[in-house]
Order: C-alpha cells, then sequence, then structure tokens
C-alpha cells in the first residue's frame, strides 16, 4: 500500500464555508486524504461533497458516520451520492458511536452496536452493489429496498473499530478499520489483531507546539472528555492504562472534574498526543506508521505558537 497522509476537514479554527481555499491547497502539500467526522459539528457528508470538487483527486473518507443515527436506507443514499461524486475516491467509514450521540442528542436507542454495526455493514454491501433487499438482520429489518442509481464503483467501506471483535470483523468483512486515541506502540497491538493485509486508519490529534505545560493543560481536558466514555475506557483497559487511568474515572464519576483532569499523568497525555515542533510532530507521525498504520489522518489543534493553517503546511510529508 502506497502511503497514505490524511487531513481531517473541516478545520479547527474555521468553519466549512471558509475552508475551500486551504482544502484546495492539500493535495500540492502531499496530502492524499481528507477524512470528516460526525460529533456536533458538520455532518460527515458535506465537507466530503464540497472537497471533491473543491480537491479532485484527494481520497474522501467518513470517520465516523453512526450506524444508529440514520436509518440504513438513508445511509445507503448519502454513501451512493459521495460515491457517485467521487467515483473510487470514496471510502464510508462507520460506527456503532457513543450512547451520548446516539440517546441523548439524536433520539435513537443505543442497543447491541456490535450487531447493530455488523448487520448495517451487511445491508450497505448489499445496497451499494445495486442489489434488492429484503432482509431480516438481528437488529433491524428492511423489505424491499433498492438504490435508484447505485454507484458505478461501490465504495469501500471501513469500520469505527477499537476493541478485538470489533477489529476481527473489519477485517474479515469490511475493507478497513478506524481508530483513534493511540500511541505509536500501541498500533502494533491493533495491527495483530486485523492482520497484515487490512488498512490500518487512525485520527492523530497534532498540536505544534513547543509550550509543553501549555499543550498538556489543553489536551487534558480532551482526554477527560474522551476517556471517560465506556468505549474508550474499555479500549484503554484493553491497551493496559486501566489502572493508570483508574483515578480518571473515579474523579470524574464523583462529578470532580479538577481532580480529574489533574489525575491524567503527563506519560499518557505525551502517548496520546502529538506535539512540539513540525519536525518532531512528523517523526511522532512517522513512528505511527511505521509501526503499522496505514493511513494517519492528522487533526491539527489550537493552542501552538502557529496557526492551524500553517500547522497543516508544516505538516505536510516529505520528500
Amino acid at each position: 500500500m502506497t502511503q497514505n497522509w490524511g487531513m481531517t476537514i473541516p478545520f479547527y479554527d474555521r468553519s466549512l464555508s471558509r475552508s475551500q481555499e486551504l482544502i484546495a491547497e492539500l493535495p500540492g502539500l502531499g496530502y492524499t486524504d481528507v477524512w470528516s467526522a460526525e460529533v456536533n459539528g458538520t455532518d460527515g457528508f458535506t465537507p466530503l461533497a464540497l472537497a471533491a470538487q473543491w480537491a479532485p483527486g484527494l481520497r474522501l473518507g467518513s470517520a465516523i458516520v453512526p450506524v444508529s443515527t440514520r436509518g440504513p436506507g438513508l445511509l445507503a443514499m448519502s454513501a451512493a451520492t459521495l460515491a457517485d461524486l467521487a467515483p473510487g475516491r470514496f471510502v464510508l467509514g462507520i460506527g456503532a458511536s457513543s450512547p451520548a450521540i446516539v440517546e441523548r442528542w439524536n433520539a435513537g436507542e443505543f442497543t447491541k452496536p456490535y450487531a447493530r454495526t455488523r448487520d448495517t455493514l451487511r445491508f450497505l454491501k448489499k445496497a451499494l452493489a445495486g442489489e434488492k433487499v429484503s432482509e431480516a438482520y438481528e437488529t433491524f429489518e428492511i423489505k424491499g429496498f433498492k438504490l435508484e442509481r447505485a454507484p458505478k464503483i461501490p465504495p469501500k467501506i471501513v469500520l469505527a473499530a477499537l476493541r478485538p471483535r470489533m477489529l476481527r470483523l473489519a477485517a474479515e468483512e469490511a475493507d478497513g478499520a478506524i481508530t483513534n486515541w493511540l500511541s505509536p506502540e500501541d498500533v502494533r497491538k491493533v495491527r495483530a489483531e486485523i492482520g497484515p493485509d487490512t488498512e490500518l486508519i487512525a485520527r492523530l490529534f497534532v498540536c505544534v507546539s513547543e509550550d509543553t505545560d501549555k499543550v498538556r493543560e489543553m489536551a487534558r481536558w480532551m482526554l477527560a472528555s474522551y476517556l471517560t466514555v465506556p468505549v474508550y475506557a474499555a479500549f484503554h483497559d484493553w491497551l493496559g492504562r486501566g489502572e493508570v487511568l483508574r483515578p480518571l474515572h473515579e474523579a470524574w464519576a464523583a462529578g470532580d472534574r479538577q481532580a480529574a483532569l489533574k489525575a491524567i499523568p503527563d506519560d499518557v497525555v505525551d502517548a496520546l498526543i502529538v506535539h512540539g515542533d513540525a519536525a518532531t510532530c512528523r517523526a511522532r507521525i512517522q513512528q505511527y506508521v511505521d509501526n503499522g498504520l496505514d493511513t494517519p489522518v492528522l487533526a491539527p489543534i489550537p493552542g501552538g505558537e502557529i496557526s492551524i493553517e500553517q500547522a497543516v503546511r508544516d505538516l505536510a510529508p516529505k520528500e
């Protein structure tokens, strides 16, 4: 596999409407991919639809679209639309998401996340191939769905996967696995579950800054908000950080946010957030690649001495 080098869009310091010029600049800088996200900002598809026009040639991926916030048919329609706009260049990333996003924000049901993801994957593979689908899955039933216009080139489908069962599903039935909030050393453990031939994609949060104390202070808020989510807590238990993160979880559960932040050790912050000057950051990203990551998807975050725009340029792959 040729080395991919991705960027998260839109950028943290600007709206999607203000992102056109910088997105258009990415191919010339050496980036191969752009990947969206979907939490409580932009949706997962619109940035990719615009990037398909603004930067022809880039691979476009969603990382990720939840499987329980849209009906399966609507998810197939959205994927088919992107696949038509960018034939052979769109990768549909789907995943279980979290109870907060699915239930509290979207009035859905977060039940049987593994089975729902597996069933959605199986449905989408048939639907995006142009088949008429009538099938009772474990978590939903489809009666006579067929895309009005199936894409000429069905998109690849990759799964958000954090632990062995979902990672093995990604390797056996999907086209790749997406993960995040891990260290370069953790990549080896994830890679061991999916084997050498499955594409592994990860979003890497990067702050180009030599002010280590400031970066750690900012990063602790990000880490606390993610690592206290049950699926990420379980992920880091599996990675071997259960005991070191126990004080974080206990303080968070008690409602003491300041104690929770202080409980995150510096070495955990440094393991999970890429920071330093641009050369140091690029070298750290290369460690992920050397340990088995196929597609680093950079997410430059504010707080450094240079702008996000300059960070995007400075973090570009070098010849």
